[in-house]
């Protein structure tokens, strides 16, 4: 919440080389760091993540903002912003920046892009997740100058501000055109967030008699989102055609509509500017021959970046067959291109994030499961037995992961399956999806494991995965890439590795897996 003084701010913010605007702030410095990245985000269409420094006085240097109590009125404030902000597309950039030279004269902290990058086809994909904060547009010039003298008059004697129909719709509008930068179909909890920071930032639109002071906005920015979408799919949109009623032919359910489900960002993009169907297949005819050659990995992964819409249609539309869409799309099947495509779709890294996450929960996940009692305690209590005859990280990832499965009740043979070399595995044909892991006959417990694969509709997918915790990883990014539903029989693991591990779509968990949410975090309290 912005702080409630009365004289107001200005501060000059630094965006690149050459570039540089005021950033006003009617009601005086956020009390945090994180409120004014929003403002600024807000009034400089800024893009992507980034952190604020500001002109130290004593040193005459720019030093890192911790505080917001360090700056004042008229301070200087310059824009960092962070590699991971770039890493998925550079398209994030380019919004910010018309030119080449503008690009590279941001920071050199964004010097990461090669030449390549920057004429990326990706143009049209999504660069950010759902924001924590929503970020409320600057509205057209009009707008804010009454929103200004609205708010300031509201500071000062508390009185509400009643737009005109045409302002409330011009209000409206930036609302859905700023909302659609980060998904088609905000759930209902998104809305709430979108109408609260709303009325957060111009506190003379709270309505006078709701409960949370904007409700009323919440309704009419559902309709109008709503009216949104029509026109999107009117020019074209294909996010939005996908769910045209002409187009499919029968009237389509909630549940049918083909939208983001699992904190997709990148859920059915268009295709990239200039490239159609017909030329986007010949550039997948070229990537069959691509993945034959040796040492080319930085070919295929420009062509998948590059037919990464046209793929991601097929996969949402057609739903092929694996066996089918492995020998359309081979290279797709590799440890690299799986993390790409689990990235161009979430704008999240895949093994990195998966890893770290476990590692950090695992000593409180080991405290929690050693309380568990009954049978599932007994099962558990065997399986960490096998950390004290090896402790290598990657046993330990495997011990937590099998014991988390069975702490939600649900059994680890249905998802990873061990076998000995010398087995007839036939029965792996039966699979329809889950890990393999082969042993030596006669192996030590410290030993490697032969081989550790991937299996789904009875297909090899991918093998020599070299553990347990890195095929699981691999499998998760599979289950985007392919847009394959959870197993009913391990829903509640894959919703904790989903939502708790990787953070994706935090905030909406079932009972089973908040109540193990707040266990974990009970010790860092």
């Amino acid at each position: 919440m912005l702080t409630n003084m009365a004289a107001s701010a200005v501060l000059r913010v630094i965006l690149g080389e050459n570039d540089s605007s005021n950033v006003t702030l009617p009601f005086g410095i956020p009390d945090s760091v994180e409120e004014l990245k929003n403002e600024i985000q807000r009034q400089c269409e800024v893009s992507g993540d980034f952190r604020l420094q500001y002109k130290d006085t004593d040193f005459d240097e720019f030093i890192n903002l911790t505080s917001t109590s360090d700056i004042q009125n008229k301070a200087t404030l310059k824009v960092i912003y962070l590699p991971s902000a770039l890493s998925t597309s550079s398209s994030c950039l380019s919004s910010r920046a018309s030119s080449q030279d503008e690009i590279r004269s941001m920071s050199s902290d964004t010097d990461i892009l090669s030449s390549s990058e920057s004429s990326s086809p990706s143009s049209s994909l999504r660069c950010e997740p759902w924001p924590d904060i929503f970020p409320v547009p600057k509205f057209v010039y009009d707008v804010e100058i009454q929103l200004q003298r609205a708010n300031g008059d509201f500071e000062s004697n508390g009185t509400l501000f009643s737009p005109s129909p045409k302002m409330k719709s011009d209000i409206l509008e930036s609302l859905a055109s700023q909302i659609i930068k980060f998904k088609a179909y905000p759930s209902d909890s998104e809305f709430d967030a979108v109408a609260e920071a709303l009325v957060k930032i111009h506190p003379c639109l709270r309505e006078q008699g709701s409960v949370t002071g904007f409700s009323g906005w919440k309704i009419s920015l559902k309709y109008k989102m709503a009216n949104y979408r029509t026109k999107l799919r009117n020019i074209g949109c294909s996010e939005l055609n996908v769910n045209s009623l002409k187009r499919s032919g029968q009237r389509t359910s909630p549940n049918q509509v083909k939208k983001a489900r699992r904190a997709e960002v990148n859920y059915y993009p268009d295709y990239p500017a200039g490239q159609t169907k017909e030329s986007l297949e010949q550039e997948r005819l070229s990537l069959l021959s691509e993945v034959k050659k040796k040492n080319n990995e930085q070919m295929i992964k420009e062509k998948m970046e590059k037919t990464f819409a046209y793929r991601r249609q097929e996969v949402i539309e057609n739903k092929p067959f694996i066996a089918e869409f492995k020998r359309r799309w081979p290279a797709l099947f590799s440890e690299r291109e799986v993390e790409a495509e689990f990235t161009r779709i979430t704008t999240v890294p895949l093994r990195s994030k998966f890893m770290q996450q476990l590692d950090h929960h695992s000593s409180q996940l080991l405290k929690v499961f050693v309380r568990k009692g009954g049978a599932a305690g007994r099962k558990i209590k065997a399986i960490l037995a096998d950390l004290d005859k090896n402790d290598a990280i990657e046993a330990r990832r495997a011990c937590v992961l099998k014991a988390l499965i069975v702490y939600l009740n649900e059994d680890p043979e249905h998802l990873v399956r061990e076998y000995l070399d010398v087995d007839d595995n036939q029965e792996m044909e039966q699979t329809i999806l889950g890990i393999f892991a082969i042993k030596m006959e006669g192996a030590e417990p410290t030993d490697d494991l032969e081989d550790v694969g991937i299996i789904i509709e009875g297909v090899e997918v991918l093998h020599n995965l070299g553990n347990i915790a890195n095929a699981l990883a691999i499998l998760f990014g599979l289950m985007y890439s392919l847009d394959l539903s959870y197993p009913t029989n391990l829903r509640y693991t894959f919703e904790v590795l989903q939502k708790v591990v990787m953070e994706l779509d935090s905030r909406h968990l079932s009972r089973k897996a908040q109540v193990l949410k707040n266990k974990l975090f009970e010790g860092t309290m």
